[in-house]
């Protein structure tokens, strides 16, 4: 009988000494290579570790307790490794790029604010929604050049048309932009305009599609599967970083329950669960979880209450025009009122609200 316990890979964290030099950790990353490994090497503030991923059953410790600069070598126990702050105790921080070659900090002390359109519909409409959204203080604008729509009849997104037009936005605006990669024929040309890829709710258990995404060089969105857990959340998170890609941010959307009150559920105790458990930075995103733009903004302000790091909203100034998700898109005044609670609400959970580009 196959032992199938013997077969799970198993992942170690190397952990070096405080004063190990460059070359050390070097040497320790060619003897995990030379074993046809891989190595993740983490900087710390006072201290580097190295994870060993791809090795089925244990890996001998004497192979590394002996090279100059290693403190211990330790075992990974979770089921998510690279993701788990058994791996990674440090809070990891996710740095968006801006046009004006600054950076939006995830994960560290500010909130991010992210409002957009659920769809790009034309130059003009995007145009308008991200200048009124960045005058209120978002920080990043989302928008869906690729909809996955549940009918096949529904409006599919412009596509890399809509591509074009965010980057358009950008320029205009500063704002870097967010958007969908609904699978991996789309992925190269979301990757050339988008400034982060999301992967939608979807899409949070293609295997294929996260792995690509882990090598696409850009920070990823992965949102939460509509009926996935937190510990599944996780391992999706684990294809993207075991591919190379540190810079990802969770995404709690909501998921389906029996409640006929709402969209889908937003399940706040993901947030405080994932900060325990996991390194990554989480945001929410009450649009999707309410479906209705009454119950947005109280599910945004308890998702900072508890947590998050930031919320993704959708804003739209016409939605009754709106080619998708009209219903749930607050209006530019309705933002306005929703930026002001997060700056208020920021200091009470000891957070901040960053002064957003082009103001």
């Amino acid at each position: 009988m196959i032992n199938r316990l013997a077969e799970t890979p198993k992942v170690m964290l190397i952990v070096m000494q405080m004063d190990a030099r460059p070359e050390h950790v070097e040497a320790v990353v060619r003897k995990i290579e030379a074993h046809g490994l891989k190595a993740h090497p983490i900087a710390g503030a006072q201290r580097t570790a190295i994870g060993i991923t791809g090795n089925i059953g244990m890996v001998e410790r004497g192979l590394f307790e002996s090279l100059p600069g290693v403190l211990e070598v330790i075992r990974v126990s979770h089921p998510y490794k690279l993701v788990s702050r058994e791996f990674k105790p440090p809070d990891t921080v996710v740095t968006v790029k801006t046009p004006a070659g600054g950076g939006i900090r995830i994960g560290g002390p500010d909130l991010v604010v992210i409002a957009g359109p659920c769809s790009v519909e034309s130059h003009e409409q995007t145009l308008r929604i991200a200048r009124r959204v960045q005058a209120a203080g978002a920080h990043m604008l989302r928008g869906g050049a690729f909809k996955p729509r549940t009918s096949p009849y529904s409006f599919q997104g412009l596509g890399c048309e809509g591509l074009e037009i965010l980057a358009r936005v950008r320029e205009e605006t500063g704002l870097p932009v967010v958007t969908e990669a609904t699978d991996i024929d789309v992925l190269d040309a979301v990757t050339e305009y988008a400034d982060v890829v999301q992967v939608g709710a979807r899409n949070m258990q293609n295997y294929t599609l996260l792995k690509r995404v882990g090598r696409c060089g850009r920070p990823v969105l992965l949102k939460r599967g509509m009926t996935a857990t937190v510990t599944e959340l996780l391992l999706s998170a684990e294809y993207i970083l075991d591919q190379g890609n540190p810079d990802v941010i969770l995404c709690e959307r909501g998921i389906r329950t029996f409640a006929d009150h709402s969209r889908n559920t937003l399940d706040l105790s993901a947030v405080p669960a994932v900060k325990r458990i996991s390194h990554l930075p989480i945001i929410a995103d009450p649009s999707h979880a309410a479906g209705e733009r009454a119950k947005v903004f109280p599910l945004s302000r308890a998702a900072v209450a508890v947590g998050a790091d930031g919320v993704m909203v959708e804003v739209h100034d016409r939605p009754e025009e709106a080619l998708s998700d009209g219903n749930q898109a607050l209006l530019p005044d309705e933002f306005d009122h929703l930026m002001e609670a997060m700056r208020q609400l920021a200091p009470v959970v000891d957070r901040s609200i960053p002064v957003p580009v082009g103001t």
